[in-house]
Formats: C-alpha cells, structure tokens, sequence
C-alpha cells in the first residue's frame, strides 16, 4: 500500500478517498516545478530539430498541449481541484548526446492549494504530445523520468528535489514526549497531535497513525528520541511508545500495518534517526 508525506490527506478515517477540504486555508504564492523526457532515435531527433517532421511544429504544439493539461488537471486526476493558474510555462531542451528532449514545466498561482500535479500533469502531456507528433517515423520512443523538481509555499514548506531529508522543510514538528499528553492544535483536519515541542535537533524516529487507527487511537502524529528504543527496530519504538502513553496498546490489536519511509516494514526493520514510522489498518479489503 503506497504511503505519502507527511500524511494521506485523501483518505478519511474509514479509508475512502474523499477531496481534501481547503476552504480554510490561507492563501499563499505556491509554485512546482516537474521534469521529464522522451528518448528517441538519433534521426527522428534531428528531423525534430530540423522541423522535418510530417505533423508540422512539434514543440510549439506539445508547448500548447502542456498548457491545456496543467490547465484541466482536475478533470484528468480526480480529486485535484480547479485552480486558476497566474502562470504555465513549458520549455524543451535537445539532448542530441542522449538522443532525447527534456521536457520542463513551471506552474504558479496564489491560492489554498500547491500546484505540483499541474507541473506532473504538463510535463506528462507534453511527452505524449511529442510522441504523438513523432511516432510516424519513430515508435520506439520511450516517456522516461518524469517527476518534481521543486516546490515552494504551503503549509508543508519547500522542497527541491535531492536535497538531503533533513535540508527539506517537509518534516512534521517534532513533539518531544507523550508522557503527559496534551493537544498541541497541530495536527491537520481530523487529526490530533499529542506531547509537547522538542528539539528538531534530537534524535527521533518520527511516528503517524493512520485512517481509522488515528481515530481509535486518538493520535495523529508523534515523535520518539532514539534514545528511549531498547531496540533500534519497530519493534523497540512500539515498546517505547507503549510506555510513554497506554493508548498505543492498540498497536497490537488487530491487523495493524506498519510502513518505514514508506516502505512496508516488520517488527525487525532497523530504524535511524529521521525515520518515518507510519501504522495504519488494512484500507484496501486486502
């Protein structure tokens, strides 16, 4: 089951996909930034180059068509939102070296919500576009590494693709310990936070319930010094988190899953400092 950071804000506490709402938000200038590339013959690329393919300007039409699809991604993606976009921009680079076009694709707005599906959804059509516009001479082609580059602005922070986790302002706060729990008023819609602030310095293994787990539990998100684990794997930070507040008992009631950096882990995966520890209940019926 794939996990996102730092929460699944399109799961509701029974794990049904819902549209998250952003009525209360601020609104802030929000910007993303996604790549990609389609690789392809040397030959097609030089007729590409030359503008000696059938169908006419390729670029110029992929760049209109990148454009239409940041603009429309909410009819393609279902539960994005209709933004109203203050910018698109699309850029094309020849690799003739790796005979490939990389493909670049900027969107800008000032409102509630980040644009960085919008970025994905404009590069994604653009290299459809260009395969479309190509495949007479070329059906080889391959869409390759499409992903984000960076955003800025939001709640969540900025984020510029490889920079170590820790230069990323995509960390949760940290909340130092549950012994005496209280609600800090930081978790997000349906969520609750529990502890008190520490250090972002310290050491910590940084913990998420989930979906329905988060509503039995009464815990939204919470942080465990690496220190208090007798042993530096789940099953340590579950004894650790067992007691510094009973509620987290319930771990072991039922089917709960577990998932480190979002990768489904057991009782004997190794955690790190940093490490993002999420439990959640089987959503899926699987």
């Amino acid at each position: 089951m794939p996990l996102t950071h730092p929460s699944l804000t399109h799961l509701n506490a029974r794990g049904e996909a819902h549209m998250v709402d952003v009525a209360d938000k601020p609104e802030s200038r929000r910007e993303a930034s996604a790549s990609g590339l389609i690789r392809m013959q040397p030959a097609t690329l030089a007729l590409l180059a030359e503008g000696g393919l059938p169908k006419g300007d390729v670029l110029a039409t992929a760049r209109i068509a990148g454009i239409q699809a940041a603009k429309r991604t909410h009819e393609l993606i279902p539960l994005c939102h209709a933004l109203a976009l203050s910018k698109v921009a699309i850029d094309f680079t020849l690799d003739e070296r790796e005979s490939c076009v990389h493909v670049t694709a900027t969107c800008r707005l000032t409102g509630r919500t980040g644009v960085e599906m919008e970025a994905l959804t404009a590069v994604s059509v653009a290299c459809l576009t260009l395969y479309d516009m190509c495949k007479a001479v070329d059906k080889r082609m391959e869409i390759d590494a499409i992903h984000l580059d960076t955003k800025t602005g939001g709640k969540s922070g900025d984020y510029r693709r490889g920079e170590p986790r820790g230069a990323q302002a995509m960390v949760p706060p940290v909340i130092e310990s549950v012994a005496s729990p209280i609600v800090t008023g930081d978790g997000g819609p349906g969520e609750v936070s529990v502890g008190q602030r520490g250090d972002v310095a310290t050491p910590s293994i940084h913990v998420k319930c989930l979906a329905e787990l988060r509503e039995r539990l009464g815990v939204g998100e919470v942080s465990v010094p690496v220190e208090r684990l007798p042993s530096s794997d789940v099953a340590g930070l579950k004894t650790a988190l067992k007691a510094l507040d009973p509620r987290f008992a319930g771990l072991d009631e039922g089917r709960v899953l577990c998932a480190v950096n979002q990768v489904m882990a057991g009782e004997a995966t190794p955690l790190t400092d940093n490490d993002e520890v999420a439990f959640f209940p089987p959503v899926t019926g699987g």
